[in-house]
């Protein structure tokens, strides 16, 4: 099972559209054509799964740079999806009262004043 990305993608590209250029290489699992999860629009790349290796080694080679309703395609094999924090903070918040993420620092000890 090999994963694939493929990129720049035109906005008006369907799943069929993508589907159709990869099983001219061989049988296709799956297509996930990414969009906003807000709009819905695509927003220009999509997933492709094909079980056999080497039909998906074939097709990445004959796609990868071809035009496909006028934008070229970058096609290669998909990285694993990281884990990375999710919500919109970005990991955790720190104490007010701490405001550097460490124990406050001590106060400096009284001085005596020599008369």
């Amino acid at each position: 099972m090999k994963n694939i990305y493929v990129g720049n993608l035109s906005f008006g590209t369907t799943e069929q559209t993508v589907r159709s250029l990869f099983e001219a290489y061989g049988a296709v699992d799956r297509v996930n054509l990414v969009t906003d999860k807000f709009t819905g629009q695509p927003k220009g790349f999509a997933f492709v799964e094909m079980p056999n290796d080497d039909e998906a080694q074939k097709a990445m080679a004959a796609l990868n740079g071809r035009d496909a309703d006028g934008r070229t395609l970058a096609v290669n094999e998909a990285r694993p999806k990281t884990d990375r924090p999710t919500g919109g903070s970005r990991g955790a918040r720190p104490n007010p009262r701490d405001r550097f993420g460490r124990e406050a620092p001590k106060p400096p000890p009284k001085r005596q004043v020599l008369t």
